[in-house]
């Protein structure tokens, strides 16, 4: 399978020595089992729907889906002419911007940052998804924006008080969304948090979402996901 990453974002220079690109964390997370192709989309290079790609994958960013920037209404366009075509997975701003795309609403939320380790409830379970039982989905999260509206045909996954809406399905559209980050390593989702104390988050506030992120996490389970669902699609 040809998996396209949408790059909408890049890790701060010196993580990025460190722990690579988003791209590259996604093909950590997913494995050998697809051939990659990472799109800059901020340098303006979004691919065409029509290319050999089998599915695509969108990144976290810096940026937020208001922001205005050509590149972010390009992407939006992309996401609206793939809907129930080519298959299609959004982390973080990828999630954001897909409900946009489809009709629903974003905000930076009242409730601020949410950061750390992040646990959500999971409330119905899609055919892609493990039948293990387990009733709880952790990942590593690092988001201010939150999707407040649903789209017309989407479908919550997994929530929680603080992110009512951190797993969503749309099947009419072949399109999944997670708020949570399953390819930051604890490792990089800790060295971003230090990288952002005192500037963005308190002392405090910081020091227990790094702490947070020594629990186990989800990420491969996340990662089972992804691939039974993009797998499913061949």
């Amino acid at each position: 399978m040809n998996l396209g990453i949408l790059e909408t974002g890049a890790p701060p220079a010196d993580l990025k020595d460190r722990f690579g690109s988003y791209g590259d964390m996604f093909r950590r997370l997913l494995g050998p089992g697809y051939r990659y192709s990472y799109y800059d989309l901020r340098a303006g290079k979004l691919p065409d729907p029509a290319s050999s790609h089998d599915a695509y994958l969108i990144s976290g960013s810096a940026s937020g889906v208001h922001d205005g920037d050509p590149w972010i209404e390009a992407l939006k366009t992309f996401i609206r002419e793939l809907s129930g075509g080519t298959p299609l997975v959004g982390i973080c701003f990828g999630h954001q911007i897909m409900a946009e795309a489809y009709g629903g609403r974003v905000i930076k939320s009242p409730k601020g940052w949410g950061v750390g380790l992040h646990s959500y409830e999971i409330k119905r379970r899609a055919a892609w998804m493990s039948s293990d039982g387990v009733p709880t989905l952790k990942i590593p999260v690092s988001h201010q924006d939150q999707v407040t509206e649903l789209p017309q045909g989407a479908t919550v996954l997994a929530a929680s008080e603080f992110t009512p809406y951190a797993v969503i399905e749309y099947s009419e559209r072949r399109a999944i969304s997670f708020q949570g980050h399953p390819e930051f390593s604890p490792e990089y989702a800790a060295a971003l948090i230090d990288l952002r104390r005192g500037t963005l988050y308190r002392q405090d506030f910081a020091d227990a979402a790094v702490a947070s992120l020594q629990e186990p996490n989800d990420a491969q389970r996340v990662a089972s996901w992804v691939r039974n669902f993009l797998d499913a699609s061949r």
